[in-house]
C-alpha cells in the first residue's frame, strides 16, 4: 500500500496574496488540497468569493501595495487563528512593458510597488509572528526576469531582482528562528500576465498550443505545496521552473 499524502498541512493557516487567479489561485487550490486553511487576498472581490467558495477557505479584499491593508488582513487572520504557518508574496504584475523613455513615473512606481515593496511589506507583519512560534515558511515568487534581460522590462525585472535579494537576506535573518524563506523564479505561466500588461504578440498568449504547455496554475501549486511540507529543518532558498516549451535566449 502506498503511504497517504493528503492533509499534510492540516492545521496550517496559509496567507496568499494575489490569489484570486492565475498563480496564486493554483497554489491555494493544492494547499486548500493538503489541508491548510487558505485565506486569499486580492482586489477583486467576486473573483476571491468564487475562489474561496471553491477551496473553503476566506478572503480579504486587499491591495498588497497598501500598508493599511496588510495591517487589516493580518488583524483578520490573527483573529481567527493562533499561528500563520505559510505566506506567499505572489501579488506581482507587468504594468506596462515599454522602454524606459516610454514608462511613465506612475507606472515605474507601481511596477515597484506591486513586484516588490508589497512582500516586504507582508513580511515585516508577519515575520514577528513566525519568529514568535519558531516556525513557519516564507515563499516569495519572483520571475525569469530577475535573472535575465529583455527590453521593455526594466522596472519589472529590477524588482523582481529585488524580490530575490531580498529572499537571500531574510533567510540569514530567519533562519536561527526555524523560519525558512523560499524564493521561488517562474518562466511563461499559462496567466493573464501578458493580457493584464497589454503585450501584443507573445506566443504564450496567442499561440493555444504553446499556453498548454506552460506552467499552469496548480503545477507551481504543486511545487509550492512540495516546500512547505518537506522537513521543518531543511529550506530550498531558491528554486527555478521552466517550460520546456520556452527558448531562452536573452543577455
Amino acid at each position: 500500500m502506498g503511504t497517504d499524502t493528503s492533509n499534510q498541512l492540516k492545521g496550517k493557516t496559509a496567507i496568499i496574496t494575489g490569489a484570486s487567479r492565475g498563480f496564486g489561485l493554483g497554489i491555494a487550490r493544492q494547499l486548500a488540497k493538503q489541508g491548510a486553511h487558505v485565506w486569499l487576498t486580492g482586489r477583486s472581490e467576486t473573483e476571491l468569493q468564487a475562489a474561496s467558495s471553491e477551496l473553503g477557505g476566506q478572503y480579504v479584499v486587499a491591495d498588497a501595495t497598501l500598508p493599511e491593508d496588510w495591517d487589516r488582513l493580518i488583524a483578520a487572520v490573527t483573529k481567527q487563528s493562533s499561528s500563520i504557518d505559510i505566506l506567499v508574496n505572489n501579488a506581482g504584475g507587468g504594468i506596462h512593458i515599454a522602454p524606459i523613455d516610454e514608462q511613465n513615473d506612475t507606472q515605474i512606481m507601481q511596477s515597484i510597488s506591486l513586484n516588490l515593496t508589497s512582500a516586504l511589506f507582508g513580511c515585516r507583519r508577519v515575520v514577528p509572528i513566525m519568529k514568535q512560534q519558531r516556525s513557519g515558511i516564507i515563499l516569495n515568487i519572483s520571475s525569469g526576469c530577475a535573472t535575465h534581460a529583455w527590453p521593455g522590462w526594466g522596472p519589472y525585472s529590477a524588482a523582481k531582482a529585488g524580490l530575490v535579494q531580498f529572499g537571500r537576506c531574510l533567510h540569514t535573518e530567519l533562519r536561527e528562528f526555524d523560519v525558512r524563506v523560499t524564493t521561488v523564479t517562474p518562466y511563461w505561466g499559462a496567466t493573464n500576465f501578458v493580457a493584464a500588461a497589454d503585450i501584443q504578440g507573445h506566443p504564450a498568449t496567442d499561440d493555444p498550443s504553446i499556453r498548454d504547455k506552460c506552467i499552469q496554475g496548480d503545477e507551481i501549486g504543486e511545487l509550492v505545496t512540495h516546500l512547505c511540507t518537506m522537513p521543518a529543518h531543511l529550506v530550498v532558498p531558491e528554486v527555478t521552473l521552466q517550460p520546456l516549451v520556452q527558448e531562452i535566449i536573452p543577455m
